[in-house]
C-alpha cells in the first residue's frame, strides 16, 4: 500500500502547500448534498410561499458567494480565480438535492469550493424554511442536511 503524507504539515508546523511550480489548467469539481424537510415544507417551497422569499434563488446566491469565499473560511485554502459556478437543485417529496459544479483556471483543485458552496446552499434553505420547520417546542425533529460529497473532479490541460 502506497504510504501518503500530510501535504499541510512540515517539521516546522502547519504550512500552506506550495503550487506555483504546477501547471495552471481548467479544472472541475461537483459536489452535492441533500437536506430533508417535511413535505409541507417543500411544497411551499415549490410554490413559493415562504414569508422570506424565493428559497432556491436566494440559496443559488448564498453558494456563489460561498464558493467565492472559501479561501476566506478554510485556513489552508488557496485564492483562487473562480471562471464559473453553477449551483441546481432537484426537488424531491422528502428532500431538496444541491448541486454545485465550480470551474477554475488554476494550480490546485476546487473540491473544497464546490463543497463549501454545497453546505452554504442547504444552510440557506434551512435558514429561509426554519419558521415552518421547527416544531411547537421551537425544535427541528425531521429537518437533517446529508450526504454532502464530491461527485466528480477533472483537470484538462
Amino acid at each position: 500500500m502506497e504510504e501518503k503524507s500530510f501535504t499541510h504539515l512540515s517539521k516546522k508546523g502547519v504550512h500552506m502547500v506550495e503550487v506555483s511550480d504546477k501547471p495552471v489548467v481548467k479544472r472541475t469539481a461537483v459536489a452535492q448534498g441533500k437536506i430533508y424537510l417535511s413535505a409541507e415544507t417543500i411544497q411551499l417551497i415549490e410554490k413559493e410561499e415562504i414569508k422570506k422569499g424565493n428559497v432556491l434563488t436566494t440559496a443559488q446566491i448564498a453558494a456563489i458567494g460561498a464558493v467565492k469565499s472559501t479561501h476566506h473560511l478554510i485556513p489552508l485554502c488557496h485564492s483562487l480565480k473562480i471562471t464559473g459556478v453553477d449551483v441546481k437543485f432537484d426537488v424531491k417529496p422528502q428532500f431538496i438535492q444541491a448541486e454545485v459544479s465550480v470551474t477554475s483556471l488554476g494550480k490546485t483543485g476546487v473540491e473544497m469550493e464546490a463543497l463549501t458552496g454545497t453546505s452554504v446552499a442547504l444552510l440557506t434553505v434551512w435558514d429561509m424554511v426554519k419558521s415552518v420547520e421547527k416544531d411547537s417546542e421551537g425544535q427541528y425533529p425531521f429537518t437533517k442536511i446529508s450526504d454532502i460529497i464530491v461527485v466528480k473532479k477533472e483537470k484538462k490541460g
